[in-house]
């Protein structure tokens, strides 16, 4: 296959494509598609075609998808950027770019969302038949954009037929990404037994993986995340800080907002996080 990757060069793109890299067969090819060709140096050098282009034109689109099998789209605008700019990227260019590949004779679209589309808790795991609820501490327009981009391109399998297989990601962490430690700035006002559904980097790839290869998954969405969420308390511990002694008497309010059910992927595609918590990736020092 040629493999077209958007987002190459963010948090989760960087730390994917070289595992892509490593995966895909001498007859594979990896092409990355990015803003700044220069961020996109150390992939190239590991064997990634770069497509310099903007998500949001066309023709830079089609350059990119030419010859391509499949598309990995990890590209996401979500902090320190307008709405506008979330909607036109997380919405609009991601559905577009499904219609490019319709166009282009793409055969696989891997779509990377995020469990806060879900909206609010519903008392138990998240479930991926669940429909979007509005509501939930981070409902806004980053949640709101990538909802709009599930649905946009499930239209598009469900009309057309593109090949869109969803991985709905929650909170990612691992191998140095400042994540985690920026998660510390909330958790603080939380109450102490409030939870992060969370997924290490080196489980991002490997479910997006699966989803590429997988044989058969059209119109599928899998929840790919650890087998046990952090909580606030932990996160203070993991990071050396002092636990508020207020956090024990404050309620969550949302007790199961962003807690997924991962059954779908592991029994259908045979995930199993390498690292079912963050406490043991803490261990294997892999933070």
């Amino acid at each position: 296959m040629r493999i077209l990757v958007t987002g190459a060069t963010g948090e989760v793109g960087r730390r994917f494509v070289p595992r892509l890299l490593r995966r895909a067969s001498s007859r594979d090819t990896v092409r990355v598609v990015v803003r700044d060709e220069r961020r996109a140096g150390a992939l190239a050098a590991q064997g990634a075609e770069v497509v310099t282009g903007d998500l949001r034109d066309t023709t830079a689109v089609d350059r990119a998808l030419k010859g391509a099998d499949a598309v990995v789209n990890i590209a996401a605008a979500f902090r320190g950027v307008p709405d506008e700019e979330m909607w036109s990227v997380n919405r609009d260019a991601a559905v577009a770019l499904g219609r490019a590949a319709l166009r282009a004779g793409t055969a696989r679209f891997v779509q990377v969302s995020t469990n806060l589309a879900y909206g609010a808790g519903r008392g138990r795991p998240l479930t991926e038949d669940d429909p979007t609820v509005p509501g939930g501490q981070l409902w806004g327009a980053y949640a709101q954009s990538k909802a709009g981009a599930d649905e946009g391109l499930l239209a598009l399998h469900r009309a057309h037929g593109l090949d869109v297989r969803t991985a709905v990601l929650p909170f990612v962490y691992g191998e140095g990404d400042p994540h985690l430690a920026e998660a510390m700035g909330r958790a603080g006002g939380w109450a102490a037994t409030q939870r992060l559904a969370t997924v290490h980097h080196a489980d991002v790839a490997q479910g997006l993986l699966r989803l590429l290869y997988a044989s058969e998954a059209a119109g599928r969405r899998y929840n790919v995340g650890d087998d046990a969420p952090v909580t606030a308390v932990d996160l203070h511990r993991i990071h050396g800080v002092p636990v508020p002694p207020d956090l024990a008497g404050r309620t969550d309010p949302d007790p199961w907002y962003g807690q997924m059910s991962t059954l779908r992927i592991r029994d259908e595609l045979g995930f199993r996080p390498l690292y079912p918590s963050v406490w043991t990736a803490r261990d294997a020092g892999a933070l």
